[in-house]
């Protein structure tokens, strides 16, 4: 059912509208001519990093700079398009001296944006939005907006639990989900022809546990597997990843080989295209573990897509998460994302609560029809 109500989104100008980093490592490979050639790779966190990336900076502080900043590849046809979903404003920081700048070369390249809809500061926090885009961590942390949304780059890889998309067409298909268009029975999602069922939830939710216990119940699932830098977790015996080195990771990332990729624990994560195809085709339903980030990208690249959202007490997700094998970082992040992660269940197709897993399964089953 459709919201009575217009949602209204807030976004970020730098690296979601215009070149901001990217532009600057060019300008910077131009004057300086490194060998090798500065990456966007090496801004791997924001701020500086005590390296030669720290470069960039220098143009950021130049007005030349603000005033030809271009346009992303496809902004200005996202802006349209989301125009029409939503009520959009535009939330950008920029030091005092550049907000005429700013201001001005907003309405230059987004002419669909009303003056009054542009706002200039850094307290994002403050902004009523029922929707935040941002590729700023902290801004998303921070804020406020009933969902704040995280677009993936270099420096906020290590971001955990935050809802988050790699692109634009996976932002419109989450804004889709959000607005409550995405046409789904409210009652069963009969598997009629190959679907795709992805499992989401928080750590210690007993997602994996669902998923073996849906191998188990029906042939008619395959699991995807996916692909991790983790050499831990590619040896665990079932099967569920591939071992890729750092380097091949980041390849197959940049030759589109990967439709999908996430960090955890200072890991990646990621899964391909041709695998989710290849399954479909042989007339087999997809069985996927994955973030939300995730299962919107597979909404985004395929029409028969079911997300489900195992549910689990609080305190038995922690107190499967501090029985976990891994370092103490590792278990505070696990822990701080439950409150952002919880709030999933919002935009997935289907709750199921996790109290014992054979519960689980029948619960999946019967609404599934399989």
């Amino acid at each position: 059912m459709k919201r009575s109500f217009r949602l209204s989104t807030a976004l970020d100008v730098d690296d979601l509208l215009l070149e901001c980093v990217p532009y600057a490592i060019r300008l910077a490979n131009e004057k300086y001519q490194f060998d090798p050639p500065l990456t966007i790779h090496e801004v791997n966190r924001w701020g500086r990093l005590g390296t030669r990336a720290d470069v960039i900076f220098e143009f950021m502080n130049d007005p030349e700079f603000f005033r030809n900043q271009p346009p992303i590849k496809g902004a200005r046809e996202f802006v349209q398009k989301l125009s029409q979903m939503t009520e959009v404003f535009v939330s950008t920081a920029v030091w005092p001296e550049y907000m005429t700048i700013r201001f001005q070369k907003i309405l230059e390249e987004f002419p669909e944006i009303p003056q009054d809809h542009i706002l200039i500061g850094s307290r994002k926090d403050k902004i009523d939005v029922d929707i935040l885009f941002d590729d700023g961590m902290h801004n998303v942390v921070q804020s406020t907006a009933a969902y704040p949304i995280l677009m993936r780059r270099p420096w906020n890889q290590e971001a955990t639990g935050i809802l988050a998309v790699n692109n634009y067409d996976e932002f419109l298909k989450l804004v889709e989900v959000i607005a409550g268009s995405y046409n789904v029975s409210t009652d069963t999602f009969t598997l009629k022809e190959p679907s795709i069922v992805v499992l989401v939830g928080p750590s210690g939710s007993g997602k994996n546990e669902v998923a073996q216990g849906l191998l188990k119940r029906s042939d008619r699932f395959e699991k995807l597997v996916s692909y991790t830098t983790d050499a831990s977790v590619a040896a665990r015996p079932d099967g569920s990843y591939h071992y890729v080195a750092p380097e091949e990771f980041r390849r197959m990332c940049d030759s589109g080989e990967l439709f999908e990729s996430t960090m955890y624990a200072h890991h990646s994560y990621g899964s391909k295209q041709e695998d989710v195809e290849r399954i479909l085709s042989e007339g087999k339903h997809v069985l996927t573990v994955m973030d939300i980030c995730g299962a919107m990208s597979l909404k985004t690249l395929f029409p028969h897509v079911v997300t489900i959202f195992v549910k689990r007490d609080r305190r038995e997700l922690i107190k499967d998460i501090l029985k976990k094998d891994s370092t103490i970082e590792d278990k505070a992040n696990r822990l701080l994302s439950i409150e952002v992660e919880m709030r999933n269940t919002q935009i997935c197709d289907y709750t199921v609560k996790f109290d014992y897993c054979d519960q689980a399964v029948e619960q999946i089953c019967r609404k599934l029809q399989v």
